[in-house]
């Protein structure tokens, strides 16, 4: 083999421990090891063999010295870069085996593959013609727990066989084996050498390092005997295993990583049922409140613009008197030649005005006390009135000074109690009599209790004659185009009107700073919902993380593995992201449906509850979200262990 560059080349290598390097594990070693070599590392106890193994195979680096392998100095390479060539070079059989708990063994074997990124039917054909070449066909769904040593040792061996790697690493791989299975492991290495592959075996049993070509012994960290033994080189065999089978990279690699994190997410779930509720509620009690909070806060709001709706939109409201002054011959100075002048004004769509007296109305023996409003048939635009029963005041009406009337449903009720449709009959205003001729649409109460329907309208003109008196209004409510038009209109209006008097005894009300402000309010009540469910999907999302910590922790060997089988560090990080997200989205769908019934039995109590698909959906979307927040520290925790210590985590 001196012809040929050895596969690692050790020069002067040390490894120190602690925090100020005071512990020397290796001790200034210089090794070659050429390929197809079968190599038993031997020594006590303590005496640096595993430190040296954990360097050849990329786990661990030199604290000083030089370490090449296969051409690359592994002082200089990335952690991602050490585990790509982890992946690609080293097969690793352990003492202790190392396999996933919670996987099946044609999954434990499929890892590695699943890292350099194979498509997922070549790793699946591959894994179960492996395991059935060691005698674990019948044995491909069963998890480690389910399998005897000698039965995981040989799913080890397979892990380390699918990417065709060309070295194999064995830490003590019979150490926990009864003589038959251990001799079993030894002569499969063997027929692994036979084939080409480079084997190192760390051991401190004689009768194992006795089945290797060269060994060599450690002691205080330093190499202390090299041994050839006479033994004829491996004959290349007609291999059952062929050494120069390529493994492919046509894969999803992305996706495939996605599907097993989302796997072995659902089987950490199932694992431990307690602890799973515990992940969950926090997520499922956020989601849930987010959802009816909010559907309280749309009901609210709906129920906010349906009295904006009643009170008529884009209004101003034009009425007699200064502001702040009580002048009984400036109440009376808003004439109809004034709203004859307005109707002139541009940009306007009706203009209403309104002469009110509170009087009692008498139909047969029956009296009731309401508001009479003068009107012109405007008013049906500007207050969103219609008759549901007859027929609504006309403008033939007011020209004629016909004495009709319109009554609101709660009015009606009361004078004619007998009877739905009260048209035709008479009644009574002042002594006056005046015929109905239909009944308005219900508006029900405000906020502040008002009976929107306890109201009757007469034509302003007849009421002028036969019960108002002198021809001046209360106010006139215009109706403007476009909203964003209104202030130039209150100032057309207020140019207008001061031309006509004078002087300022009139004012003019925007509507839209009453409505904008209880619209601001029932906002701003929604907001408040949503902040405090927020709260509640916060501190489920801090449940999350903290259990995921926990999780991280119990599961540091499994870290391990993963990177000894060729994991980047963005690999375990997806791992354990992704697995967040889906315990959070397994919480956001239960949430939602939680979300749902509470705002349904918050309906049936009497709370004004809409609920729509938005909310429900981007609560399910922040509970993905909390997921991606509140496992990323976890996640990186995790990405960032160091391989040899995760290993050696009980």
């Amino acid at each position: 083999m001196t012809g040929t560059p050895p596969l690692f080349r050790l020069r002067r290598i040390s490894r120190r421990f602690g925090a100020n390097g005071d512990v020397l594990a290796l001790d200034d070693i210089s090794l070659d090891i050429h390929r197809g070599e079968m190599i038993a590392i031997t020594g006590t106890s303590g005496s640096g063999k595993s430190t040296l193994m954990n360097i050849l195979g990329c786990l661990d680096r030199p604290s000083d010295g030089q370490c090449l392998i296969d051409g690359h100095d592994t002082g200089t390479m990335t952690p991602d870069a050490l585990a790509t060539l982890r992946n690609q070079l080293f097969g690793f059989v352990f003492q202790r085996y190392n396999l996933l708990p919670d996987a099946s063994a044609a999954e434990n074997v499929e890892l590695p593959a699943l890292y350099a990124g194979a498509p997922a039917g070549w790793r699946r054909t591959r894994a179960v013609e492996l395991l059935t070449r060691l005698g674990l066909g019948d044995r491909l769904h069963h998890r480690p727990s389910e399998l005897s040593g000698g039965q995981q040792q040989r799913v080890s061996i397979a892990r380390a066989l699918i990417n065709n790697a060309q070295v194999i690493l064995a830490d003590e791989p019979t150490g926990a084996l009864d003589a038959a299975s251990g001799e079993d492991v030894l002569r499969r290495l063997e027929e692994l050498n036979r084939n080409g592959r480079t084997i190192i075996i760390v051991t401190h049993d004689p009768q194992v390092a006795a089945r290797a070509r060269r060994r060599i012994r450690i002691a205080d960290g330093r190499i202390v005997a090299d041994e050839l033994c006479n033994m004829d080189p491996p004959s290349p065999l007609m291999s059952s295993e062929p050494l120069a089978d390529p493994v492919p990279h046509g894969g999803h690699r992305r996706l495939d990583m996605l599907a097993t994190a989302a796997r072995t997410a659902l089987r950490s779930l199932r694992r431990d049922p307690f602890r799973t509720l515990l992940t969950l509620v926090g997520v499922m009690i956020g989601v849930a409140s987010v959802i009816a909070m909010l559907a309280v806060g749309e009901g609210g709001r709906e129920t906010t613009l349906a009295r904006l709706e009643k009170m008529g939109t884009n209004l101003l409201i034009v009425r007699p008197g200064a502001p702040g002054v009580r002048n009984t011959a400036d109440l009376t100075s808003l004439t109809i030649e004034d709203i004859q002048a307005i109707r002139g004004v541009e940009g306007l769509t009706a203009v209403s005005p309104v002469r009110s007296l509170r009087t009692t109305l008498r139909a047969g023996t029956n009296d009731y006390v309401t508001t009479v409003h003068g009107v012109w048939p405007d008013i049906a635009v500007v207050r969103n009135w219609r008759a549901v029963i007859g027929e609504f005041i006309s403008a033939e009406d007011v020209a004629d000074y016909r004495a009709v009337v319109v009554l609101g449903q709660t009015v009606a009720r009361n004078l004619f109690p007998e009877t739905p449709d009260p048209t035709g009959r008479l009644l009574v205003i002042r002594n006056m009599p005046f015929e109905v001729i239909g009944i308005l649409n219900t508006r029900g109460a405000d906020q502040w209790g008002n009976d929107h329907d306890d109201v009757a309208l007469i034509p302003l003109s007849a009421g002028f004659l036969r019960i108002l008196g002198k021809p001046y209004v209360s106010s006139v409510t215009v109706k403007v185009d476009r909203a964003e038009g209104m202030a130039a209109v209150a100032t057309d209006i207020d140019r207008l009107m001061m031309a006509r008097h004078g002087i300022r005894n009139f004012q003019i009300t925007d509507s839209a700073a009453a409505q904008q402000a209880l619209s601001e309010s029932q906002r701003s009540f929604a907001m408040l919902l949503g902040a405090v469910a927020t709260i509640s999907l916060l501190v489920g999302g801090i449940g999350v993380m903290n259990i995921m910590l926990v999780g991280v922790t119990e599961r540091t060997r499994e870290i391990g593995i993963r990177m000894a089988t060729g994991a980047r560090r963005r690999d375990v990080l997806t791992q354990f992201n992704i697995e967040a997200v889906v315990v959070c989205g397994l919480g956001g769908i239960i949430g939602v449906a939680l979300g749902i019934g509470a705002a349904l039995i918050l309906a049936r109590s009497g709370f004004d509850v809409v609920i729509r698909p938005a909310p429900a959906m981007a609560a399910f979307g922040c509970s993905f979200l909390t997921g991606l927040i509140f496992g990323w520290l976890p996640a990186r925790k995790a990405a960032g262990m160091d391989p040899v210590r995760a290993l050696a985590s009980e």
